[in-house]
């Protein structure tokens, strides 16, 4: 079978007749009866009834319906990239990233992003991983990064990396080099609010086991509680990257565990639009930078 046939197959049964299909083909009815009658013969099934009012599809022909489209829709998408590959990358392309992560690699991924594709734009769009899940199946981003997303058929995760949270206390706290998910209890914490990653994470390790936390207050970012404990008004649970950039010396902090709770960081992309050349050159540009730094 050739793309020809399948594209004169599909036309007819999405028209319900022979001679809609013509007309929206602009070719001669003949022409599209003798291409599915050849497709016909070579399978060795009927594919299409006639009917008083049209055509409808045998079961071979509704199984082949859908291969059909997705033969042709595969196809598309290698010719358009074999064309993209012959000229320089171009397009805007919008990324989500995550506050804590924009703040350490919005420049590095912006100026490597200018040198390798300098006839494209990029704009980083910075916020919760809640809103940007949203944004990438909305249609608003095109790829994200994202702090621990729960699952849906409508995304890609790509596994970037994992990091451990810790116990961050003010300074007049003593604190030892580790604690028990047990003595967690014993702080008042400052927690990001619901929804939130983190706090999915350590709500899911805790509740299991019964240990309830003295939350004595919920922001909303994760420098927000950072800043509160750098005040001494109380402690948190954050990711280790959490002080990379704010480092206070009057903060201290201690391992948590066993056992010890780790976020997942992951590179998402929608699953019902196309990648294209620009989409795929900036998730590798994703995927080289050190999230760690």
């Amino acid at each position: 079978m050739d793309l020809k046939q399948l594209e004169y197959f599909i036309a007819v049964v999405e028209k319900g007749s022979f001679s809609k299909a013509a007309i929206f083909l602009n070719l001669a009815q003949p022409s599209i009866s003798r291409k599915v009658a050849l497709l016909e013969e070579e399978l060795g099934q009927r594919l299409l009834e006639r009917t008083g009012r049209g055509v409808k599809t045998t079961d071979a022909g509704q199984t082949l319906l859908a291969h059909a489209k997705l033969m042709l829709d595969t196809a598309a998408t290698a010719a358009f990239q074999i064309k993209e590959m012959s000229t320089a990358v171009s397009g805007k392309v919008v990324v989500g990233l995550p506050h804590r992560v924009a703040e350490g690699l919005c420049v590095p991924l912006v100026q490597e992003f200018r040198k390798r594709m300098p006839h494209a734009m990029i704009s980083v769009v910075e916020g919760l991983s809640v809103s940007l899940r949203e944004g990438l199946i909305n249609g608003r981003i095109d790829l994200a990064v994202l702090f621990d997303p729960p699952p849906t058929p409508l995304l890609s995760y790509e596994k970037m990396m994992r990091e451990r949270l810790i116990l961050i206390a003010p300074d007049q706290y003593q604190l030892k080099n580790q604690v028990s998910l047990a003595e967690l209890a014993h702080f008042p914490m400052i927690l990001p609010g619901q929804p939130n990653p983190i706090r999915n994470l350590v709500d899911a390790v805790l509740l299991p086991q019964n240990i309830s936390l003295n939350v004595i207050a919920e922001v909303g970012a994760v420098y927000t509680a950072l800043k509160l404990v750098e005040n001494g008004v109380g402690c948190s649970i954050l990711p280790e990257s959490a002080l990379k950039h704010k480092h206070n010396p009057n903060i201290k902090y201690a391992q948590i565990g066993p056992p010890a709770m780790r976020n997942l960081l992951v590179l998402a992309t929608p699953k019902s639009r196309p990648i294209n050349r620009l989409h795929q050159e900036t998730a590798k540009l994703l995927r080289e930078l050190d999230f760690r730094a």
